[in-house]
């Protein structure tokens, strides 16, 4: 028996079909999800969407080194990470409270390289899983290059089922 559903995909399109599926249907549901900024026909970063519709960036391309905080990377772009734990945590720290008798879905869309320099937020998704109140709908990249612990600690998860979804 499965609690939680991750898929490894490009997840956008797939992501936004079954959150509407699921909320016609009148199941509790919230989360979040990234989604990319363009400027100009140009990728300048990524934003986290709440469903609830709240944004603030996620990250940036950026290129100076700021002395004042730790700068966190992946690839070109610079982890807002304050921005992120705001808007991402409060929304999974909520999770848990669906009522006793219908299980609430919680969207984390995704959970990555860029989400995973938040401790907090590695504690929260490890607390929600092991709740008895949510089900979460995630998504996890596809493994290439050094293993992600958390990714691979859902992976191996007996409660987890994995699903492969390329583009469609």
């Amino acid at each position: 028996f499965y609690t939680h559903c991750f898929v490894k995909a490009p997840s956008g399109t797939l992501r936004k079909a079954l959150t509407e599926v699921l909320k016609s249907s009148g199941v509790p549901i919230d989360g979040f999800y990234t989604e990319e900024v363009r400027e100009g026909g140009r990728r300048i970063g990524f934003d986290v969407v709440t469903l609830s519709g709240r944004r603030g960036p996620l990250s940036r391309v950026g290129s100076g080194s700021s002395t004042a905080r730790p700068e966190y990377r992946v690839g070109q772009y610079i982890v807002d990470l304050a921005s992120f734990e705001q808007l991402a945590l409060p929304v999974l720290r909520n999770a848990d409270l669906g009522s006793e008798t219908r299980k609430k879905v919680c969207v984390i869309d995704e959970i990555g390289k860029m989400e995973l320099f938040s401790q907090s937020f590695i504690r929260v998704v490890r607390q929600t899983l092991t709740g008895s109140g949510t089900v979460i709908l995630g998504t996890i990249p596809v493994p290439k290059g050094k293993p992600l612990g958390l990714v691979e600690e859902i992976r191996s998860r007996k409660d987890v089922k994995v699903f492969n979804v390329s583009n469609f």
